[in-house]
């Protein structure tokens, strides 16, 4: 197998009337989910070459997933742009991408333009309709669309996650058919994901946690129930589409179970078949898994760890519901990946080495094709393995071995893990001293609570800097506490001392 494609067509060709996928408003099944796809790439295949990138503006949806199919079957790749993201952001993911054509919902189509694009733009209404005209059965269309399948090289792309640079500027992380295949079709068998399940969709589609979602439910012929991301600003809709379509499966980022539990939903209700609850993105609290399980004491709860360039994951825990450690590994490492920790010298750090911390490393056939238009940030992330020149990726996280096991020990930089996104607190801080209130800033992100704490010097004026930071931050990376001070407090060598800043949170 070279192309996801093929997850979905065997899947059609197998259960062809069984619902593959669902949201608040609409649902088709795979065989529907097969032909109108088909009908959305014949369109595109006039405007999209092999290997270029479609940008979808616009929420998830079941018509969502169809351009995204539908890019594959034109031959080129797909990013999601959130039509909830400022101005700013959205703009320099268009110039990183350059798209043939952005597929954009009605309702988002000034904010388009107030981006400044000014290239192709369809309308998703129009585009749906004229994809649902096309005969698939039809040679013609048969033809063009295999012609572009086998033309495809081996590392062909099939989407682009953006993530925050060190320069402020979103870097596209690429990743091509193979690597999820590779992905996937060892994640269904590890976690013994089946045809009988229900997955409940809780991460955006431009979070590679959905890939999981997408992916694992068209190999297997699951049912991927989409939960709009608005349902988690009021749990109770999401309890309901739980209960409603008997959810199975959960492959959520951390930040999402919290929410749940912290807002007293099992009050609410408990959906019922829930027997798997996979989750990633950042540190479990302890106090909320317990209480997960004491709902669901009979399922299967695992952590898993890996950033996006790596697809997915790259190692995983399985939870004893009963003996839950007061630190969680990280794991084991996945199937197919290479995972390894180096020291600050770059030597390898062997797996009897008790606890000594080092950056992990991940190689493999899983690896991202790199930064999209980036290639010194490709070429410094992505590097040769120093025992046998192999491709390897340097994730920049800490990590070190206990008992032959794998254990997170935070970032090497200020990278952190906030909500499920990756973010920068560089990127913040830097949004931040760009305000004409601010003098000096700094952010410390609370382990503890899970916020983003803001310090600065200049105006105390809240108000007018939450104002400023939505117009250049995505909301989920706004600060979380604000502290002014009348100034920060330094190091001996004159930076600012964020130890001091910690100790005041």
């Amino acid at each position: 197998m070279t192309n996801v494609l093929e997850y979905l067509e065997n899947t059609a060709k197998r259960l062809p009337d069984k619902v593959a996928v669902v949201d608040d408003k609409d649902s088709c099944t795979y065989k529907e989910l097969e032909d109108i796809s088909r009908g959305i790439g014949f369109i595109l295949s006039d405007m999209v070459e092999a290997g270029q990138p479609v940008a979808v503006m616009m929420k998830k949806s079941v018509v969502t997933l169809q351009v995204f199919m539908g890019t594959a079957y034109a031959g080129g790749f797909y990013s999601l742009l959130d039509p909830g993201f400022p101005v700013e952001r959205l703009k320099n993911q268009l110039e990183v991408l350059k798209p043939a054509v952005v597929v954009v919902a009605a309702d988002n189509l000034e904010k388009l333009k107030e981006t400044g694009y000014t290239g192709p733009i369809l309308d998703i209404d129009e585009l749906l309709s004229k994809g649902k005209s096309v005969d698939v059965s039809d040679e013609n269309v048969t033809t063009k669309l295999t012609s572009i399948r086998e033309a495809l090289p081996e590392a062909a792309p099939l989407y682009c996650n953006f993530t925050s640079g060190s320069t402020g500027t979103p870097k596209g992380v690429l990743v091509g058919h193979a690597s999820v295949i590779d992905f996937i079709d060892r994640f269904t068998e590890l976690f013994d994901i089946t045809e009988d399940d229900v997955i409940g969709n809780q991460a955006p589609f431009d979070f590679d946690v959905s890939v999981k979602d997408i992916f694992s439910s068209f190999k297997v012929g699951a049912k991927l129930v989409i939960i709009p991301t608005a349902f988690f600003r009021f749990p109770n809709g999401v309890m309901d589409m739980l209960e409603e379509h008997k959810v199975t499966t959960l492959i959520w980022a951390v930040s999402a179970l919290v929410l749940i539990n912290r807002l007293h939903e099992f009050m609410y209700k408990v959906p019922p078949c829930i027997n798997k609850v996979l989750f990633s993105g950042e540190e479990m609290p302890l106090k909320h898994l317990k209480d997960w399980i004491a709902q669901y004491p009979d399922a299967k709860f695992v952590n898993l760890y890996g950033p996006t360039e790596i697809t997915c994951n790259c190692t995983f825990y399985r939870i004893d519901n009963e003996n839950i450690p007061e630190k969680l590994p990280i794991g084991s490492i996945y199937p197919g990946k290479t995972v390894e920790i180096y020291d600050d010298e770059g030597k390898l750090i062997d797996v009897k080495t008790e606890e000594k911390v080092g950056e992990l490393c991940v190689s493999g056939k899983c690896l991202a094709l790199g930064y999209y238009n980036n290639p010194e940030a490709t070429a410094k992330a992505f590097v040769e393995r120093p025992e046998d020149g192999a491709r390897m990726y340097k994730t920049g996280d800490l990590a070190y071995w206990k008992d032959g096991i794998l254990y997170f020990a935070g970032r090497s930089d200020f990278q952190i893990k906030h909500n499920g996104h990756r973010l920068e607190l560089e990127e913040i801080e830097r949004a931040l001293n760009s305000l004409s209130q601010v003098q000096q800033a700094c952010c410390i992100y609370d382990m503890e609570k899970y916020r983003i704490v803001a310090f600065y010097t200049g105006t105390n004026d809240r108000k007018g800097i939450v104002e400023g930071l939505k117009k250049r931050l995505p909301e989920y990376s706004l600060p979380n506490v604000y502290k002014y001070m009348e100034e920060l407090p330094l190091s001996k060598n004159g930076k600012i001392d964020r130890a001091v800043l910690r100790q005041s949170i």
